[in-house]
């Protein structure tokens, strides 16, 4: 399946953003490095979604688990203005034995903004040496895991 064919109906979580002013360059379209933020900001609310609460600071100082980001890309497909929210769809299409992959698309108004894929290794934050995600997350990824 082509994931650029999967429309909101096929996406279980989308984030919604507000984008400001403040988040625009002189062109009156979002700056460049804005984009991976919200996308970032969308995979933090997919999991405060899914481990009802915990995003990533309670993942890291709580649950002794943390999940930097080993490989980030971004497709842009159209520009992104503060005329529409910006509605991130999110999904893990990828779980390792210490690996996760997301899919964000961007979109705005119906009209794909950008296409992301975003890989975090589960660690120790103590040590910072890879390890499985716990139980629950992987329960959690495993019900929500949809193609690439």
């Amino acid at each position: 399946m082509n994931v650029s064919s999967l429309n909101a109906a096929q996406v279980d979580f989308v984030h919604s953003i507000r984008v400001g002013w403040g988040d625009c360059d002189p062109a009156q379209i979002a700056y460049t490095g804005r984009l991976p933020a919200f996308a970032l900001e969308a995979i933090d609310a997919w999991w405060e979604h899914h481990l009802g609460g915990d995003g990533w600071f309670q993942m890291e100082l709580d649950r002794k688990t943390g999940t930097p980001f080993v490989h980030m890309s971004l497709d842009f497909r159209s520009p992104v203005t503060p005329r529409h929210r910006l509605k991130c769809h999110v999904w893990p299409t990828r779980l390792g034995n210490s690996s996760i992959e997301f899919r964000v698309d961007g979109r705005q108004n119906d009209v794909l903004c950008f296409e992301g894929r975003f890989v975090c290794v589960f660690v120790n934050p103590d040590g910072f040496q890879p390890k499985e995600p716990p139980d629950d997350m992987r329960r959690v990824v495993e019900s929500q895991l949809k193609p690439a």
